[in-house]
């Protein structure tokens, strides 16, 4: 593949089960990415250096799931003006709603798009980003476009037993 467009970045390894969908989404779209684990809370620094980084790589956008307080999508949307999209992660105490409550709770000027907990959100924030992208490639937009056709293909086909 190509350089990188999207970047994604995530809490924990632990979240990797959750957002391996993202990465297999973006990579039927033909959609170049880095993945990396990256805590907003134990590795501050690395924080601060791969989002300031992010564009100055070629990266246009930043996918960031975390769960509990998940901070991460917000800290890197502090640091770089490139889109950042949350994925927030299902916890065990709460079911991922304080992850969710914590991504949409952004004081305004600071934005994080914010998706659905769990696997749907990291499908629909890959889609979501292959969606930006679209705009300025022709040919994501025609992955794009046969992804959204095979879908409604796939329901008008379904039978019934």
């Amino acid at each position: 593949m190509a350089n990188p467009l999207v970047g994604i970045i995530m809490g924990s390894i632990s979240d990797w089960e959750t957002m391996q969908h993202t990465a297999l989404t973006l990579d039927g779209l033909g959609i170049a990415y880095e993945k990396r684990v990256i805590s907003a809370h134990r590795s501050p620094q690395l924080a601060h250096d791969w989002t300031t980084g992010a564009a100055g790589r070629g990266l246009q956008v930043v996918i960031a799931a975390a769960g509990g307080a998940a901070h991460l999508a917000g800290v890197a949307a502090a640091l770089t003006a490139l889109p950042v999209l949350g994925v927030p992660m299902e916890s065990a105490s709460l079911k991922g709603m304080d992850s969710l409550l914590s991504m949409v709770q952004m004081p305004a000027g600071i934005p994080v798009a914010t998706f659905t907990i769990g696997k749907p959100g990291a499908i629909n924030a890959a889609l979501f980003a292959a969606a930006m992208l679209a705009l300025s490639d022709p040919k994501i937009k025609a992955a794009l476009d046969a992804y959204r056709t095979a879908q409604t293909e796939k329901v008008v086909k379904t039978q019934l037993p």
